[in-house]
């Protein structure tokens, strides 16, 4: 480390943010190393280190020979100024190395608003934002995650996507840029070899054509680039890459804890969540192999806590058996087993009092909509009587707090299914009245709406979202009709979910947006402390682009959708029917009650959906 960065280091928060020297991360002879990855995510220190993607993919890296992958993250504030006061570039962890003297850099995507930090990081490390601006194989910027399954608003900047699951695409990726160094290839006849590998998508070989009106007219690939790209799936769980010895913080992180991912997919088609359409088709892994990955991390990291993880923990069949195992391991070492992602249609009173032997936590359910009406619009296969059911027994066991989640702007929302969740919040109530072992403790209820965002890839991928006015008047609503002190209301800035709409289902004429707003200081918009919807506003007239095009326009059923180049899997016609069933207030079974032919069964060669 350089004694400008130990000069700086004490003036800033967490300082430990910065420094790498953790347990746990790798490090690799310079002499021996051929290809050098910053893994970057657009985020702070104690977000990218929660997340469990990020983890897998640098140790799939790292157990390549003569690569190493390095991590990098977003600096706060105050490190940011700092840095450009004293012309100090961003830098990985690992060798404290500039990321500019890096072969390729790599970011993972999972939330629209942290677009402007990927530019704000590639400006802070000095690399050029826009990919024909980055003439040499050096500094080769590609990107995965959520988010690259509508890549067109940072096409610009990218040189190529790398679509769904990376275990296996990764090292392909990895490989041949290896071999294009070696060999001395251009950036254009690496750019031409990496389209041939399944799932990666490069957007300069495509051209987007417009109607006068705005809406796409055509989108020609170009150089003999494949119509569709489809997304890379793993199919074999348990034989998959898990990294067991994981890298322990130096500093508290959001989720201080390990992470034990037990299937990939969801069997339910909630109609608005994009993850549970293009993580499709279900596949589990064993208990066996999850209890010893589990026992092996737990022993390496020395974490007191772990989390079994997936889309719907209780979804998965294993459940019982998994925790059957894991409790008295937990229980003798004094680590606390936490299980969310609960539904409360399966919420089972055994495993609630299986946890609470360990340590009590809170419990979170997502109804999403207070009225059986819209629930089924949604298709979130979900009663009323469930959610109570499931209340009831959790009160019954010794819980008095509980948090539930919902959604505002739902397709087909009126003001009677606004405030049927305050209808089923005082029923949840009276639950607690009924059923409390512990009433002195008082109840705590914490309700939260979010602001309704349509995503690609989803059945309600083409609906309008209601104006930013109209989503507070019904949060204004709500509230009116909470009169009880135990219940606790937050909803959600209706201009950061307004902005995640226009990113979210955007095109390639959002690139200067972004690179202006940028430029006029946006960063970290995902957090409260930085976010500032009056530059992107004003980013939005300079570059005479209105999002209203993007939200409350809606999107017509036959339009060229911006990502239709990308296939997850779910067929479009699946999606349109889902749609029709969902005006139809018909609900259509999760995937055990029998296939729905959404068409993400044909991503898998060698064994069927695991449902």
């Amino acid at each position: 480390m350089t004694e400008l960065k130990q000069r700086i280091l004490p003036t800033v928060q967490k300082p430990a943010r910065y420094t790498g020297g953790e347990w746990g991360e790798v490090k690799k002879n310079l002499d021996a190393v051929r290809v050098r990855v910053a893994f970057c995510f657009p985020d702070t220190y104690e977000i990218g280190m929660s997340n469990v993607g990020m983890r897998i993919l640098y140790g799939v890296m790292n157990e390549m020979e003569g690569i190493w992958c390095e991590r990098v993250f977003a600096p706060w504030g105050d490190m940011e100024d700092a840095m450009r006061q004293h012309n100090l570039p961003l830098w990985a962890l690992e060798s404290q190395s500039p990321v500019k003297d890096f072969d390729m850099i790599a970011f993972t995507i999972g939330y629209e608003m942290a677009y402007s930090n990927i530019l704000n990081m590639l400006n802070l490390a000095g690399v050029p934002l826009r990919s024909k601006d980055r003439h040499d194989l050096k500094n080769i910027v590609f990107a995965g995650g959520v988010c690259a399954f509508n890549p067109e608003p940072l096409a610009d900047f990218i040189d190529f996507f790398s679509l769904g699951e990376g275990e296996d695409s990764t090292v392909e990726i990895v490989s041949l840029y290896d071999q294009a160094k070696a060999e001395g290839w251009s950036k254009d006849a690496f750019l031409h070899a990496v389209a041939k590998i399944p799932g990666v998508y490069v957007p300069s070989f495509y051209r987007h054509e417009y109607h006068e009106d705005g809406t796409l007219s055509a989108i020609v690939p170009l150089e003999g680039a494949p119509e569709v790209v489809t997304k890379r799936i793993v199919e074999d769980l348990d034989k998959a890459y898990f990294p067991t010895k994981m890298i322990v913080p130096s500093t508290e992180i959001v989720h201080d804890r390990a992470n034990l991912e037990v299937f990939r997919g969801c069997i339910r088609g909630c109609r608005f969540c994009q993850a549970g359409f293009s993580c499709r088709p279900v596949r589990k892994k064993s208990p066996e192999v999850l209890y010893r990955q589990a026992v092996q991390t737990l022993e390496h990291s020395g974490n007191n806590e772990i989390t079994i993880s997936s889309l719907s923990t209780s979804d998965y069949r294993g459940l019982k058996e998994l925790t059957d195992m894991l409790l008295p391991y937990c229980a003798q070492q004094k680590i606390n087993l936490s299980v969310p992602s609960l539904r409360a249609d399966n919420f089972s009173r055994e495993l609630m009092e299986k946890l609470q032997t360990v340590r009590k936590s809170g419990l979170t359910f997502a109804p999403e909509a207070g009225t059986q009406r819209l629930r089924d619009v949604i298709n979130k296969n979900l009663t009323e009587e469930e959610i109570l059911t499931t209340c009831s027994r959790a009160f019954a066991g010794g819980w008095n707090s509980v948090k539930l989640y919902f959604m505002l702007g739902l397709p087909t929302e009126t003001d009677e299914d606004v405030l049927g969740i305050a209808e089923l919040v005082y029923k949840v109530i009276q639950e607690w009245k009924a059923n409390a072992v512990n009433k002195k403790r008082g109840l705590r209820v914490h309700v939260a709406t979010a602001y309704f965002v349509p995503k690609p890839h989803t059945p309600f991928q083409w609906e309008k979202q209601i104006t930013p006015q109209e989503y507070l008047r019904r949060c204004k609503l709500l509230k009116s009709h909470f009169y009880s002190k135990s219940i606790e209301y937050d909803y959600h800035s209706p201009d950061l979910s307004r902005l995640e709409a226009v990113f979210a289902r955007g095109d390639r004429r959002l690139g200067p947006v972004l690179e202006t707003a940028v430029a006029s200081g946006a960063r970290l918009d995902g957090w409260d402390e930085y976010f500032n919807y009056a530059k992107w506003f004003d980013a939005f007239q300079k570059c005479g682009v209105d999002p209203d095009f993007y939200t409350v326009r809606g999107y017509d059923e036959e339009e060229i959708l911006p990502w239709d180049t990308i296939d997850v899997g779910v067929t479009k016609k699946f999606l349109r029917l889902e749609r029709k069933r969902a005006y139809a207030g018909t609900v259509t079974p999760d995937c055990r009650h029998g296939c729905a032919g959404c068409g993400a069964n044909g991503l898998l060669k060698e064994v069927a959906c695991d449902a």
